[in-house]
Protein backbone atom coordinates (compact mmCIF):
# COMPACT_ATOMS: atom_id res chain seq x y z
CA UNK A 1 0.00 0.00 0.00
CA UNK A 2 1.47 3.39 -1.05
CA UNK A 3 0.43 6.82 0.61
CA UNK A 4 0.18 10.02 -1.32
CA UNK A 5 2.22 13.01 0.17
CA UNK A 6 0.27 15.76 1.16
CA UNK A 7 -0.49 18.84 -1.31
CA UNK A 8 1.98 21.57 -0.35
CA UNK A 9 0.03 24.78 0.63
CA UNK A 10 0.71 27.02 -3.02
CA UNK A 11 2.09 30.41 -1.94
CA UNK A 12 0.02 33.29 -1.56
CA UNK A 13 -0.85 35.58 -4.86
CA UNK A 14 1.83 38.52 -4.79
CA UNK A 15 0.05 42.24 -3.89
CA UNK A 16 -1.03 44.03 -6.86
CA UNK A 17 0.76 47.24 -7.07
CA UNK A 18 -0.76 50.40 -9.44
CA UNK A 19 2.46 52.81 -9.56
CA UNK A 20 1.42 56.20 -10.39
CA UNK A 21 4.16 58.99 -10.88
CA UNK A 22 4.74 61.66 -13.89
CA UNK A 23 8.38 61.40 -13.75
CA UNK A 24 9.41 58.41 -15.57
CA UNK A 25 13.22 57.87 -13.86
CA UNK A 26 11.34 58.21 -10.43
CA UNK A 27 8.36 55.77 -11.17
CA UNK A 28 10.64 53.26 -13.26
CA UNK A 29 13.06 53.21 -10.63
CA UNK A 30 10.17 52.45 -7.81
CA UNK A 31 9.14 49.75 -10.60
CA UNK A 32 12.51 47.96 -10.23
CA UNK A 33 12.44 48.31 -6.40
CA UNK A 34 9.38 47.18 -5.51
CA UNK A 35 9.83 44.39 -8.28
CA UNK A 36 12.80 42.88 -6.32
CA UNK A 37 10.29 41.81 -3.65
CA UNK A 38 9.00 38.66 -4.26
CA UNK A 39 5.69 39.19 -2.59
CA UNK A 40 4.93 42.23 -4.74
CA UNK A 41 4.16 42.60 -8.34
CA UNK A 42 3.98 46.22 -9.93
CA UNK A 43 1.00 45.56 -12.40
CA UNK A 44 0.83 49.05 -14.00
CA UNK A 45 2.58 52.48 -14.47
CA UNK A 46 0.79 55.68 -15.02
CA UNK A 47 2.04 59.29 -15.44
CA UNK A 48 -0.98 61.36 -15.64
CA UNK A 49 -3.36 61.72 -12.31
CA UNK A 50 -6.48 61.57 -14.56
CA UNK A 51 -5.19 57.90 -15.79
CA UNK A 52 -5.09 56.55 -12.49
CA UNK A 53 -9.20 55.57 -12.49
CA UNK A 54 -8.93 53.90 -15.95
CA UNK A 55 -5.67 51.86 -14.22
CA UNK A 56 -7.62 50.76 -11.79
CA UNK A 57 -10.10 49.53 -13.39
CA UNK A 58 -8.25 47.87 -15.95
CA UNK A 59 -5.57 45.91 -13.41
CA UNK A 60 -7.25 45.57 -10.31
CA UNK A 61 -4.16 46.11 -7.82
CA UNK A 62 -4.83 45.84 -4.57
CA UNK A 63 -2.85 48.54 -3.85
CA UNK A 64 -2.17 52.22 -5.82
CA UNK A 65 0.95 54.34 -5.23
CA UNK A 66 0.27 58.18 -5.77
CA UNK A 67 2.54 60.86 -5.93
CA UNK A 68 0.78 64.22 -5.27
CA UNK A 69 2.18 66.56 -8.23
CA UNK A 70 0.88 64.85 -11.25
CA UNK A 71 -0.62 66.73 -14.60
CA UNK A 72 -4.08 65.71 -15.47
CA UNK A 73 -5.24 65.47 -11.35
CA UNK A 74 -3.28 65.92 -8.41
CA UNK A 75 -2.19 62.13 -6.80
CA UNK A 76 -5.08 63.49 -3.78
CA UNK A 77 -7.61 64.03 -6.46
CA UNK A 78 -7.06 60.85 -7.99
CA UNK A 79 -7.02 59.25 -4.34
CA UNK A 80 -10.58 60.75 -3.36
CA UNK A 81 -12.33 59.36 -6.81
CA UNK A 82 -11.00 55.99 -5.76
CA UNK A 83 -11.77 56.04 -2.34
CA UNK A 84 -15.45 56.79 -3.24
CA UNK A 85 -15.40 53.87 -6.59
CA UNK A 86 -12.62 51.39 -5.11
CA UNK A 87 -13.64 51.41 -1.37
CA UNK A 88 -11.26 48.45 -0.72
CA UNK A 89 -8.33 49.91 -2.47
CA UNK A 90 -5.63 50.73 -0.59
CA UNK A 91 -3.73 54.11 -1.08
CA UNK A 92 -0.46 55.07 -0.34
CA UNK A 93 0.69 58.88 -1.50
CA UNK A 94 4.08 59.61 -2.11
CA UNK A 95 5.97 63.36 -2.26
CA UNK A 96 8.52 64.68 -2.53
CA UNK A 97 7.71 68.01 -0.74
CA UNK A 98 6.92 67.06 3.51
CA UNK A 99 4.14 69.64 3.73
CA UNK A 100 2.04 68.78 6.45
CA UNK A 101 -1.37 70.23 4.80
CA UNK A 102 -0.80 67.94 2.41
CA UNK A 103 -1.05 65.14 5.30
CA UNK A 104 -4.27 65.89 6.32
CA UNK A 105 -5.52 66.36 2.73
CA UNK A 106 -4.21 62.91 2.08
CA UNK A 107 -5.71 61.25 5.10
CA UNK A 108 -9.37 63.04 4.00
CA UNK A 109 -9.14 61.93 0.32
CA UNK A 110 -8.95 58.21 2.10
CA UNK A 111 -4.85 57.17 2.14
CA UNK A 112 -3.36 54.95 4.23
CA UNK A 113 -0.31 55.15 3.98
CA UNK A 114 1.74 59.25 3.68
CA UNK A 115 5.73 58.61 2.34
CA UNK A 116 7.92 61.18 1.45
CA UNK A 117 9.62 59.45 -2.11
CA UNK A 118 13.42 59.19 -0.67
CA UNK A 119 12.55 57.18 2.09
CA UNK A 120 14.38 53.87 2.04
CA UNK A 121 12.77 51.21 -0.72
CA UNK A 122 12.54 48.78 2.58
CA UNK A 123 10.23 51.29 4.26
CA UNK A 124 8.28 51.43 1.13
CA UNK A 125 7.58 47.72 0.83
CA UNK A 126 6.98 47.45 4.43
CA UNK A 127 3.87 49.92 4.11
CA UNK A 128 2.89 48.47 1.08
CA UNK A 129 2.55 44.74 3.68
CA UNK A 130 1.15 47.36 6.74
CA UNK A 131 -1.55 48.96 4.15
CA UNK A 132 -2.80 45.87 2.88
CA UNK A 133 -3.01 44.34 6.49
CA UNK A 134 -5.06 47.38 7.89
CA UNK A 135 -2.64 49.16 9.26
CA UNK A 136 -1.64 53.22 8.01
CA UNK A 137 1.82 54.48 7.76
CA UNK A 138 2.55 57.87 8.42
CA UNK A 139 5.91 59.45 7.92
CA UNK A 140 6.71 60.96 11.52
CA UNK A 141 8.29 63.67 11.21
CA UNK A 142 5.28 65.14 8.63
CA UNK A 143 2.93 63.72 11.46
CA UNK A 144 4.63 65.81 13.94
CA UNK A 145 4.60 68.76 11.70
CA UNK A 146 1.10 68.51 10.79
CA UNK A 147 0.05 68.33 14.46
CA UNK A 148 2.18 71.44 15.17
CA UNK A 149 0.98 73.53 12.29
CA UNK A 150 -2.77 73.31 12.98
CA UNK A 151 -5.67 72.94 10.49
CA UNK A 152 -6.05 74.49 7.24
CA UNK A 153 -8.15 77.99 8.30
CA UNK A 154 -9.58 78.16 4.74
CA UNK A 155 -12.57 77.41 3.18
CA UNK A 156 -12.91 75.33 -0.19
CA UNK A 157 -13.86 78.54 -2.05
CA UNK A 158 -11.05 80.76 -0.64
CA UNK A 159 -8.83 77.71 -1.71
CA UNK A 160 -10.36 77.66 -5.27
CA UNK A 161 -10.10 81.79 -5.94
CA UNK A 162 -6.17 81.39 -4.47
CA UNK A 163 -5.70 78.38 -6.72
CA UNK A 164 -7.12 80.47 -9.82
CA UNK A 165 -5.20 83.46 -8.92
CA UNK A 166 -2.01 81.79 -8.85
CA UNK A 167 -1.09 82.33 -12.54
CA UNK A 168 -2.39 86.15 -12.01
CA UNK A 169 -5.39 86.57 -13.54
CA UNK A 170 -7.44 89.40 -12.57
CA UNK A 171 -10.57 90.14 -10.33
CA UNK A 172 -12.72 90.18 -13.78
CA UNK A 173 -10.89 87.01 -15.04
CA UNK A 174 -11.64 85.22 -11.52
CA UNK A 175 -15.06 85.66 -11.85
CA UNK A 176 -15.41 84.43 -15.23
CA UNK A 177 -13.52 80.98 -14.52
CA UNK A 178 -15.47 80.65 -10.97
CA UNK A 179 -19.17 81.57 -11.84
CA UNK A 180 -18.83 84.67 -9.01
CA UNK A 181 -18.90 88.28 -8.87
CA UNK A 182 -15.71 90.30 -8.80
CA UNK A 183 -17.27 91.71 -5.52
CA UNK A 184 -17.39 88.00 -4.48
CA UNK A 185 -13.86 87.00 -5.55
CA UNK A 186 -12.79 90.15 -4.05
CA UNK A 187 -13.98 89.24 -0.90
CA UNK A 188 -12.66 85.56 -0.79
CA UNK A 189 -9.19 86.98 -1.82
CA UNK A 190 -9.46 90.08 1.02
CA UNK A 191 -10.78 86.96 3.92
CA UNK A 192 -7.75 84.62 2.72
CA UNK A 193 -5.00 87.50 2.78
CA UNK A 194 -5.89 88.42 6.28
CA UNK A 195 -6.50 84.42 7.31
CA UNK A 196 -2.92 83.80 5.98
CA UNK A 197 -1.20 86.94 7.23
CA UNK A 198 -0.19 87.62 4.00
CA UNK A 199 0.69 91.23 2.47
CA UNK A 200 -1.31 90.27 -0.68
CA UNK A 201 -2.44 87.67 -2.68
CA UNK A 202 0.89 86.65 -4.48
CA UNK A 203 2.26 85.71 -0.82
CA UNK A 204 -0.94 84.33 0.26
CA UNK A 205 -0.56 81.92 -2.51
CA UNK A 206 2.97 80.97 -1.46
CA UNK A 207 1.77 80.39 1.58
CA UNK A 208 -0.85 78.14 1.15
CA UNK A 209 1.48 76.10 -1.37
CA UNK A 210 4.28 75.93 1.16
CA UNK A 211 1.95 74.59 3.73
CA UNK A 212 0.24 71.87 1.42
CA UNK A 213 -3.24 73.59 1.41
CA UNK A 214 -3.49 74.32 -2.58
Amino acid sequence: MTTSNPTSPSAPAPIRVLLAEDQSMVREALAALLGLEPDIEVVAQVARGDEVVDAVRAHTPDVALLDIEMPGATGLEAAALLHVEFPDLKLVILTTFGRPGYLRRAMESGASAFLVKDAPAAQLAAAVRKVLAGEKVIDPALAAAALAEGADPLTDRERDVLREAADGATNAELAARLHLSQGTVRNYLSTAIQKLAARNRAEAVRIARDKGWL
